[in-house]
């Protein structure tokens, strides 16, 4: 029998109800879903709102959800974009009720090419740091994802500040040779 990853079997426990299980998803994946938000939104309250609606979304639909990869981040992305075009509707609606103008940098449509080179994004970084050892996993969850500093994260477990910040910065390198990868693809 395979092994599961954390997020199958986060996944897979936060559907059948259980609420710590879908807080380890969202702790794991808040971060790069705020990044995508922000990066379609340009607006860090916006972003804020649609990370979290992201998550109320995908708690209310986990129980339909079959996993195919090894990582929910992809998913989490879709519903995220889906999320913030709205958003992006919602803005224009406004915007031309109370200003009867348009704001013309809001695109009228969501782009196809972009939500598939933002999924296409989000899969290479989730392979990408699917193939890590498992201490540079750690160090890249609670420095990246988490938001811990440096010294937070090599306390919590148990090696060098330097040893955090040269590991920390080879995966970064790793990821943005990845990054780079799908643009140019």
């Amino acid at each position: 029998m395979p092994v599961q990853t954390s997020d199958q079997k986060w996944a897979a426990q936060a559907a059948a109800g259980d609420e710590s299980a879908f807080r380890e998803l969202y702790r794991a994946h808040v971060r790069p879903v705020f990044w995508i938000a922000d990066g379609i939104l340009a607006s860090s309250s916006d972003a804020e709102d649609v990370t979290q609606e992201t998550f109320v979304v995908a708690w209310r639909k986990l129980p339909s959800l079959e996993l195919q990869g090894e990582s929910i981040l992809p998913w989490l992305a879709t519903i995220c974009r889906f999320q913030a075009a709205n958003r992006l509707r919602q803005r224009r609606r406004d915007q031309a009720h109370t200003a009867d103008v348009l704001d013309e940098n809001v695109p009228d449509t969501v782009s196809v090419e972009e939500q598939v080179i933002t999924a296409a994004l989000a899969a290479r970084i989730a392979a990408e740091v699917g193939t890590l050892n498992e201490l540079d996993r750690e160090i890249f969850r609670l420095c990246a994802s988490e938001g811990y500093a440096y010294q937070a994260a090599a306390d919590e477990l148990g090696v060098s500040h330097a040893v955090v910040r040269n590991r920390l910065s080879r995966v970064r390198t790793q990821l943005r040779g990845a990054v780079k990868e799908v643009r140019d693809a």
